[in-house]
C-alpha cells in the first residue's frame, strides 16, 4: 500500500516552504532529511528527552512527536533561527557559553529552545521554577547547573 501524502505550507526561521511529504513524516524528519536543518536533534524519538524542541506559532514542542502535515501554515523557529542578523549568536546561546552549560552538546539545541521557552512562558523567576519547567530535557553529561544559570542570567536581562 502506498502512503498517502499532503502538500505541507510551512514558515521555517522566517523562510518559507512548499513540501510534499508523507502523511506520516514527523516534523523533525521534516526539517533534518527535507530542509537540512541538522541543529535538531533526534535523541529518543518517544518525546522524552527533548533533543527536539522546537517553537511552532511562538510554542515550544515536540518535533519527535508532531506530525508534518499537522503544523501546516505554521511559523517553525529552530536553532538555526536564532541569533542576530549579522550571524552573531542569541543571548541565551551565550549564555550557554559563558555558563559552561553544555558538553558533548548533543542536547544543547533542544536545552536552548526549551530554555528560550520557559522564559516566554514566564516560567524563569527560580532556579526551582527553570529546573521544573525544563524537567522533559535530558542531558546525559549534566551539565544542568550551568544550563539553569544560563536561563536565568537571560531572563534576569529581561526582567522575569
Amino acid at each position: 500500500m502506498k502512503p498517502e501524502s499532503a502538500v505541507v505550507s510551512i514558515t521555517v526561521n522566517g523562510t518559507p516552504h512548499r513540501l510534499e511529504a508523507d502523511t506520516r513524516r514527523t516534523l523533525v524528519d521534516l526539517l533534518r532529511e527535507d530542509l537540512g536543518l541538522t541543529g535538531t536533534k533526534i535523541g529518543c524519538g518517544q518525546g522524552t528527552c527533548g533533543a527536539c524542541t522546537v517553537h511552532v506559532d511562538g510554542v515550544r514542542v515536540l518535533a519527535c512527536l508532531l506530525l508534518a502535515v499537522t503544523v501546516e501554515g505554521g511559523q517553525v523557529l529552530t536553532i538555526e533561527g536564532l541569533g542576530t542578523p549579522d550571524g552573531g549568536l542569541h543571548e541565551l546561546q551565550q549564555a550557554f557559553i559563558d555558563r559552561d552549560a553544555l558538553q558533548c552538546g548533543f542536547c544543547t539545541p533542544g536545552q536552548i529552545m526549551s530554555g528560550l521557552g520557559c522564559i516566554g512562558e514566564g516560567r524563569a523567576n527560580t532556579a526551582e521554577e527553570i529546573r521544573e519547567s525544563m524537567s522533559g530535557n535530558l542531558c546525559r553529561c549534566a551539565a544542568y547547573p550551568g544550563i539553569v544559570a544560563a536561563i536565568a542570567d537571560v531572563a534576569e536581562g529581561q526582567g522575569a
